[in-house]
C-alpha cells in the first residue's frame, strides 16, 4: 500500500513532462546506486587503519608519485 509521501510523489510526477520525468527517474537511480555502493564500500576502523598504515609504509620507501610526475604522464594521455 502506498504512503502519504508515496501518493504525493506520484501527484507531482505524472505533471512532468517527458524529458523532465527521465531526468528525475536518473537522478533518483543516481541515488540508489550511491547509497548501495556507500553500504558495500564501508570499512571498519581497523581495515580503515590498516590501509592507512600500508600507504604511509609505501610513502616511508619512496612508493609514490609525485605532482609533477602525474602531470607529466597526463600530458601524454
Amino acid at each position: 500500500m502506498a504512503s502519504v509521501l508515496d501518493k504525493e510523489l506520484i501527484q507531482y510526477f505524472v505533471r512532468l513532462n517527458e524529458p523532465q520525468k527521465r531526468s528525475l527517474l536518473e537522478m533518483i537511480k543516481s541515488f540508489l546506486i550511491s547509497e548501495n555502493t556507500m553500504q558495500e564500500e564501508a570499512v571498519s576502523i581497523e581495515q580503515y587503519n590498516r590501509e592507512l598504515e600500508e600507504a604511509m609504509e609505501r610513502i616511508n620507501r619512496g612508493e609514490f608519485t609525485t605532482l609533477e610526475e602525474l602531470e607529466k604522464e597526463m600530458k601524454t594521455w
